[in-house]
């Protein structure tokens, strides 16, 4: 059963009523972040219920060391953990000397969270009866600006409802904080000096190993009945906690608040010795502006957002929900205005997973980030591979691979492997494959070939020189064959010729030639530059060309499909459809033995390899492998239901792709894998976009110009979306009724709709039958 407390809402998330056994699934569900910093919906009082406190800054992290039950050669020494932060939102309330904490009032009212998406912002309100009797009113509401990305806003307001109270706010800072996810409870932070100054307080602390220097900071301005108090404060100072107490007097019916600013600064962007004299800088600032105008240049800077990735949808809220949703979080996980960031699995809204950055950035947000954004976003995404290169070199030395052959890591934060589980580790090898796709997806979305003769040509070479070593030849199959390999499917642990990664070794191959041969005859200097610092030589290219064209690729006549891999069909073929509700999800019901001697697929395998070369093969072959392995297809990954959705709408399945959509766009907002109390499934996000442009839209790059082929769920009265396609905006409408496509900017463009020629002219509105 999925959970189903979420409120249908065009433009927010709501919930109504406290539950407790709700709060840690919301506090994932209303995450919120500006591409900085982030943090999990935590109540910014008191809670002593079941809680997953959770501040994250972007690109701060800690080496926790690798903790297996048997080493093997080429471990990587440390599993990167997402560093929980010091936590700068609490304030603790009491009232009459009693602590607000909802977990211990006799009765809880009238509650209602919401996160505003349309204007960035986080509230909630509720009437609470505390233990002492004293009824109060609390109104609550805070946001991470966007604009400067430093600081975070709280307005806190308490009003007594039943008598005068005496209400005391607490401030504070606090870093003595834990990961939920560490493998040997090792302490993650060393706070270094706690200060304070009027109504400011700063902690300043750093990460043990990594040494990142941090300073968390708060000012607060406390009103009653909208007027400020100026009084000074009680500090109350231990060795990692800082709080300033503030007391008055308030008549019943009266409002009492409290207005702070906290955030973090950190020396990835400042003077390690001067972080506090930075945090002073954007604390001025803040508080010239004071919350209100902060808000409004919120509600300002998300309208911006909006206004070029919004897709909407008519006659379906909670369609409509899914995908703002999806766009939202993507938006305050990555920006595109730090080249040195990527974008984590989980973005600021848990921990699982550790690292920064998996194959989802090249495989499924790449795309997004293209179309919504200027086209150097995804480019800065690229060059943060190409960064990394040297490291994903020797990653691949330490696995025994030679002569600049490059494995880029499964999960990394600085370009080193630091995932610890050897069957992805070792073998889940067609990540390279998804780097080198990401690269001709930029080249053919963009039209900039640039990036492939300055940097990308060096990663594909040493892309091809790893596959070429990881391949070998099968004197028994007279082809080139790649063994003990995890594709897609992590269903399937250390086994032989997976499809999808072998056709991706040889495609990355010919690619790698293809461009080698372009640059050479059109970028000599750049070409001279590369060879002369890599050292190719044409007879080791002709050893490549030998692998791609002898690859091996396992096929049934039977049922007339490539085999997802050698053994797949001494399996016992029973679909999903005859498996108990009972025992799903297999990964928390089944050992994983059984899983593995399953027949189940996790996430989209072969069907992955259609996806991303489907101009390749004919629809009637989409069709034959879509019947043959969709019915295996467990979907436990968040990364599965969006590729199919996209399959199943290409072959006119609209019920099916429509069950597919509503599944990865509200795979968190509905919990569909029982895990969303862990944090968000951000890179997924994006496929949720796809699955709508790509799927129903049909937008496809076909000769080199931009193509169409809509089709509309009969749920939908209609939907929109935009594309930034070569630095032209278009809008595309698409309602049961009609087919309206309108160039937003720039000049006159050729594109293809349903395979036919149609030229669109600047701010004209072309229908199309």
């Amino acid at each position: 059963m999925n959970q189903d407390y979420i409120i249908p809402n065009n433009w927010s998330i709501i919930e109504e009523g406290f539950d407790t056994s709700q709060v840690k699934s919301s506090e994932s569900l209303f995450s919120i972040g500006n591409g900085a910093m982030g943090q999990r919906a935590n109540f910014e009082e008191k809670y002593s219920g079941d809680t997953f406190q959770g501040s994250y800054i972007a690109g701060v992290y800690y080496p926790d060391k690798t903790r297996v039950g048997w080493w093997k050669n080429g471990y990587p020494e440390y599993f990167a953990k997402v560093l929980n932060a010091p936590n700068w939102i609490g304030i603790n309330v009491s009232i009459n000397g009693e602590p607000l904490d909802l977990n211990t009032c006799k009765t809880v009212e009238g509650f209602k969270r919401e996160l505003n998406m349309k204007e960035g912002w986080l509230s909630r309100h509720f009437i609470a009866t505390l233990p002492n009797n004293v009824q109060v009113e609390v109104s609550v509401k805070r946001f991470l600006s966007l604009d400067l990305d430093e600081v975070g806003a709280i307005h806190y307001q308490v009003k007594p409802l039943n008598t005068d109270a005496e209400i005391e706010f607490q401030p504070y800072l606090d870093s003595g904080i834990t990961n939920e996810d560490s493998n040997w409870d090792d302490q993650f932070w060393d706070t270094t000096n706690i200060s304070f100054e009027d109504d400011q307080a700063f902690i300043e602390s750093k990460t043990m190993k990594t040494d990142f220097h941090t300073c968390t900071f708060m000012e607060s301005i406390v009103f009653s009945s909208g007027d400020p108090i100026f009084s000074a404060p009680q500090v109350k100072k231990e060795s990692n906690y800082i709080a300033l107490s503030y007391v008055n007097q308030i008549k019943k019916g009266e409002t009492y608040s409290i207005q702070k600013f906290g955030g973090y600064t950190v020396d990835r962007n400042h003077d390690k010795t001067k972080l506090v004299d930075a945090a002073k800088e954007v604390l001025i600032t803040a508080i010239t502006k004071g919350f209100d105008q902060l808000l409004e240049d919120q509600k300002q800077a998300w309208a911006n957002i909006w206004e070029m990735a919004d897709i909407t949808i008519e006659g379906d809220t909670k369609a409509q929900q899914g995908i703002r949703f999806n766009i939202f979080q993507l938006n305050q996980t990555y920006l595109g205005k730090d080249s040195r960031l990527n974008i984590g699995p989980k973005g600021f809204t848990g921990e699982k997973y550790g690292g920064s950055t998996y194959w989802d950035t090249e495989a499924y947000c790449i795309p997004f980030y293209m179309a919504t954004k200027d086209q150097n976003v995804a480019r800065a995404l690229l060059e943060y591979r190409y960064n990394h290169l040297e490291k994903a070199i020797e990653n691949a030395e330490k696995l025994g691979f030679k002569n600049g052959a490059a494995l880029y890591p499964m999960v990394t934060m600085n370009g080193e492997e630091c995932h610890n589980e050897w069957e992805i580790t070792f073998e889940e090898i067609h990540r390279n494959g998804a780097i080198a796709f990401a690269i001709y997806n930029y080249h053919r979305y963009t039209g900039d070939y640039s990036y492939i003769p300055e940097k990308g040509l060096e990663v594909l070479i040493a892309i091809a020189r790893f596959w070429h070593q990881r391949a070998n030849f099968s004197t028994d199959k007279n082809k080139y064959v790649i063994l003990g390999v995890t594709g897609p499917n992590e269903y399937e642990n250390n086994i032989n010729n997976n499809w999808y990664t072998n056709y991706l070794a040889k495609w990355c191959i010919n690619y790698a030639i293809e461009n080698i041969n372009k640059v050479a005859a059109e970028y000599a200097t750049d070409y001279t530059k590369i060879m002369n610092k890599i050292k190719l030589s044409e007879a080791e290219i002709k050893e490549w060309k030998a692998v791609a064209d002898n690859m091996y690729f396992p096929y049934s006549e039977k049922h007339q499909v490539y085999l997802q891999q050698d053994g797949f069909l001494d399996k016992e073929l029973i679909t999903v459809a005859n498996l108990p509700k009972s025992e799903r999800p297999i990964n928390q019901k089944w050992s994983w033995d059984r899983i593995l001697r399953s027949p189940y697929i996790k996430q989209a395998d072969v069907l992955q390899g259609f996806y991303f070369f489907e101009d390749r093969f004919t629809e009637e072959e989409l069709e034959q492998h879509f019947d043959f392995y969709e019915p295996f297809t467990v979907h436990e990954s968040s990364l599965s239901p969006c590729v199919h959705s996209i399959q199943a709408a290409k072959l006119n399945r609209m019920d099916q792709a429509y069950t597919f959509y509503l599944r990865t766009s509200r795979l968190d907002l509905d919990d569909y894998n029982h895990e969303v109390h862990e944090g968000l499934h951000i890179t997924s996000m994006a496929g949720t976009w796809m699955s709508i442009v790509e799927g129903f839209g049909g937008m496809r790059i076909i000769d080199n110009k931009l193509s169409f082929t809509p089709k509309i769920p009969k749920q939908w009265e209609a939907y929109s979306f935009k594309i930034n396609f070569r630095n032209q905006i278009i809008k595309i409408n698409v309602s049961q009724q009609q087919l309206n496509f309108e160039l937003l900017t720039g000049n006159d463009l050729e594109i293809l709709v349903n395979n036919k020629p149609v030229v669109l002219k600047n701010k004209i509105l072309k229908s199309v039958s």
